[in-house]
């Protein structure tokens, strides 16, 4: 069997260049979920080496951000990942001094979480690098464009979301 490289640089066994493509992946939801795999490792890339944060950890930093302190269980809630990685995270977050831990006022057995002067500067990173991220893969379209862009999606997310709720209760 014969390789050729991929868009990767990698190499890959040699296909019928005139085989059509399997069905599943030309639709719309597997199109759009290859498109926000490339982002997600891309972020991951460059906030890895822009901040030294893992995905986990600068999920956490950039939900922390600069709202006030959460508690664990809000934190992994935010997003969506269990408690258990959320504390692996945030023990490994605490000790480069990024976050800070205190009790909750109002309930002595949970401790809230907030970032540090140096976990703000992180998140500031994070966000200056998400917004040229963003401004570059969006200047491909124009103005009308993307405003149609971001309303199909609006639409789409509510179909979506309506999908959701009849596969959870599918009487």
């Amino acid at each position: 069997m014969s390789h050729k490289p991929s868009r990767g640089g990698r190499t890959s066994p040699d296909v019928e260049d005139d085989a059509p493509p399997a069905p599943i992946t030309v639709m719309l939801s597997s199109r759009l979920m290859v498109l926000a795999n490339l982002l997600k490792r891309g972020a991951i890339l460059r906030y890895k080496r822009v901040v030294g944060l893992n995905s986990v950890e600068f999920g956490l930093v950039a939900s922390l951000g600069r709202r006030p302190p959460m508690s664990v269980a809000r934190l992994a809630e935010a997003v969506g990942q269990d408690k258990g990685q959320i504390s692996r995270a945030l023990a490994g977050l605490s000790s480069r001094k990024l976050i800070a831990k205190t009790p909750n006022p109002h309930d002595s057995r949970e401790v809230l979480i907030s970032l540090t002067k140096a976990g703000l500067a992180a998140h500031d990173a994070i966000v200056a690098s998400a917004q040229e991220r963003n401004r570059r893969l969006l200047q491909q379209l124009s103005k009308d464009q993307l405003d149609a862009l971001l309303a199909q999606i609006d639409r789409l997310t509510a179909a979506a979301e309506e999908m959701l709720e009849a596969e959870k209760d599918p009487d």
